[in-house]
């Protein structure tokens, strides 16, 4: 805790003014309300009741203090290395490195240079970017492009470019590094993370305008103030002078905030969304447009079998039976979902039948997989153009009813995955990017609520339109880029919007901490993670329906407090100042409605309500106004008929009472 007068010196950068002038504020206080405990322990003053006194501002300050510096580190939390999680993956991926000498040498990713050649076998991470020069491999990209459709790189032709934090599926590559330390594009994804800020919420905004208007106002009362009852004859003590420089300056909501926004940040855990501010919270309360990433996100990540398509005169159940027979040795999640589907139809893997038989696993290179049974029969399962090669090469005809189904199922957006037996095809099964259950309902009711949905992707337009037409969303940004994220977030971010975008991989780093919300799956990569300003652990891309309802509530909330708070402080303007002076200015005993003891009671009777009042408000704080979708008009009725009413009524009622209890010590 920061109570030294030196630390709250240093903190007292009137830059900080600009830039945040509530926790500004907040900070004067405190190291006003230091400067009076000093200066009362050294006087002595006891005709102020230096006792009371020094208890009353050591309350304040106590509770002024947990709150700012609680509230201050939360909210410095979501700024801690966002990059870190990158920086991680490229320093701490080994790199075997070929030696002039034919020999290979295990390094870290961050050593290489331009110009070295390194290996990678399958289950490698690829340390750095470059052009294969040897061998080809199956690579799954999805920790980059969010894709989790893996793609064949070969040395030679425009597909021999890898990416550094790609990982090899399967055989092995030689690769040269092709970028200079710190062009790489893990290096890229770093500098657009750090390089992205949030902007103000119209309603933070409002509020810091509101209460720097304030404090300017009573800074400016203040400081004439001593001049002033000078003139007039009134002698003001240093220490009633700084005590009412404490009342007068808007405390009471500033100690609030960190508690309104740690209520909404519990209630966003309650919805098992980890947020790492407040604020985040109530940015979600006001978004405008909603940006989600397909992979992961709109779909389950992995595409799954959905449907066999046996060749005219292949038996049905005879071509579900090839189909789990050819992904026997299949182990991604895509053969796994065919021995599914399969045992869905009735068909179930006999291991009796797999004796004797020889696998075949998939190769870059041959681009299929498959089963030799103990027979001779031989089924082979992959890609279309490899398949209709192997049929052809064999002398037997690829007929067009099934090329026909290949095309119906990639213009829907599927993945078709060609069978043959013995060199002749048999059918083709379909791969699906499985949409999450009741996806479409979620995205009317977001729509409902006045927030546009868009679906990013790295999928071509024709496989992009197909998923955003069947999940629902508003619009869709196929082949997108990082780049292209950040540069549609801060179109939306300069036309006044707010933006929030949810997504899971590396590549959406740099968008979720460009965006006003960024929410990450639980299941994304770390650095998606570390970017966002929330995590959700349910990895359900509506979630932001219940965010959106907790925005809305917290700042309803802050809305009601805030009016209750300024009602308090007019009041305590107008209920002290003319007990100061009512003696050598006669005409202000009228404005004296309370009738308070005296001077120096009605400054000690405002002080100790200034220090209750904030921990009776707590408990609103916390448990937060009840969210009604009503219209503003009738909510800003409500808000200044409830609070603004009782906000000025409160503070005479409660410093008559305090005066009275108070006044047998003077």
């Amino acid at each position: 805790m920061k109570t030294s007068l030196v630390e709250s010196f240093r903190k007292l950068d009137p830059r900080r003014m600009i830039k945040n002038p509530i926790m500004f504020t907040v900070e004067v206080v405190t190291f006003v309300m230091l400067i009076m405990l000093v200066y009362i322990a050294v006087s002595g003053d006891k005709s102020q009741g230096s006792f009371l006194y020094n208890f009353v501002i050591f309350l304040v300050l106590l509770i002024t203090v947990l709150f700012a510096n609680f509230a201050e580190a939360i909210a410095e939390a979501r700024g801690k290395a966002q990059a870190d999680s990158l920086r991680k993956t490229r320093e701490e991926t080994p790199a075997k490195l070929l030696l002039s000498d034919g020999k290979f040498r295990v390094i870290s990713s961050s050593e290489l240079k331009k110009g070295d050649v390194f290996e990678c076998v399958a289950g490698d991470t690829i340390a750095a970017d470059g052009e294969i020069i040897e061998g080809l491999a199956s690579i799954d990209e999805s920790a980059i492009t969010g894709e989790s459709a893996p793609v064949i790189r070969e040395a030679g032709g425009d597909k021999s470019s890898v990416t550094g934090g790609t990982k090899v599926l399967s055989d092995r590559i030689l690769v040269k590094v092709t970028a200079q330390p710190g062009e790489s594009f893990l290096d890229k994804m770093i500098a657009l993370v750090e390089g992205s800020s949030r902007q103000k919420t119209p309603n933070e905004i409002a509020l810091t305008i509101l209460l720097a208007g304030f404090t300017l106002v009573f800074v400016i009362v203040c400081a004439t103030l001593k001049p002033f009852a000078d003139y007039v004859g009134v002698n003001i003590s240093v220490a009633a002078f700084i005590s009412l420089f404490v009342c007068l300056i808007p405390t009471t909501i500033g100690g609030l905030l960190s508690a309104i926004g740690i209520a909404g940040m519990d209630r966003a855990l309650q919805a098992n969304v980890i947020t790492k501010s407040g604020k985040a919270v109530e940015t979600a309360g006001d978004i405008d447009t909603l940006l989600l990433d397909k992979t992961g996100t709109i779909t389950i990540g992995n595409r799954k079998a959905t449907k066999f398509y046996p060749a005219e005169g292949v038996d049905a159940k005879e071509f579900t039976r090839m189909c789990v027979l050819s992904s026997a040795a299949d182990d991604t999640p895509e053969g796994k979902s065919v021995v599914e589907l399969g045992r869905e139809e009735g068909v179930k893997t006999d291991m009796r039948e797999l004796a004797g038989t020889r696998m075949v696993k998939f190769t870059a290179e041959t681009k299929c997989s498959g089963i030799d049974l103990p027979d001779g029969t031989r089924i082979r399962k992959g890609a279309f153009e490899a398949i209709r090669k192997m049929v052809e090469s064999a002398g037997n005809p690829f007929t067009a009813a099934v090329e026909k189904t290949v095309c119906r199922i990639s213009e829907n957006g599927g993945t078709p995955l060609v069978v043959c037996c013995n060199e002749r095809v048999a059918g083709v099964i379909e791969l699906q990017d499985i949409i999450k259950t009741g996806i479409r309902e979620r995205f009317e009711r977001l729509r409902k609520m006045g927030v546009k949905t868009v679906m990013v992707t790295g999928d071509n337009p024709l496989t992009a339109k197909y998923i955003a037409e069947k999940a629902g969303v508003d619009d869709f940004i196929a082949e997108a880029k990082p780049e292209d994220k950040m540069e549609y977030i801060r179109r939306e971010q300069n036309a006044g919007k707010l933006v929030a975008m949810m997504g899971d991989g590396t590549n959406d780093a740099p968008a979720l901490a460009q965006a006003d919300v960024g929410v990450a799956m639980n299941s994304g990569t770390q650095a998606a993670k570390e970017a966002g300003n929330m995590v959700d652990l349910d990895n359900d891309p509506t979630k932001l329906i219940e965010i959106v309802e907790i925005g809305k509530q917290l700042l309803m909330t802050r809305g009601t407090l805030t009016t209750f708070s300024i009602a308090n402080d007019v009041a305590k303007y107008f209920a002290i100042v003319p007990a100061l002076f009512m003696i050598s200015i006669p005409a202000l005993g009228a404005l004296n409605i309370m009738h308070l003891h005296s001077p120096e009671s009605a400054i000690l009777s405002a002080v100790i309500f200034n220090a209750i009042i904030i921990p009776l408000l707590i408990p609103l704080a916390l448990r937060g106004v009840t969210y009604k979708p009503i219209g503003a008009a009738a909510l800003l009725r409500r808000n200044l008929l409830i609070y603004g009413l009782g906000g000025i009524i409160a503070p005479f009622i409660g410093i008559k009472l305090i005066d009275i209890l108070i006044s047998v010590f003077f």
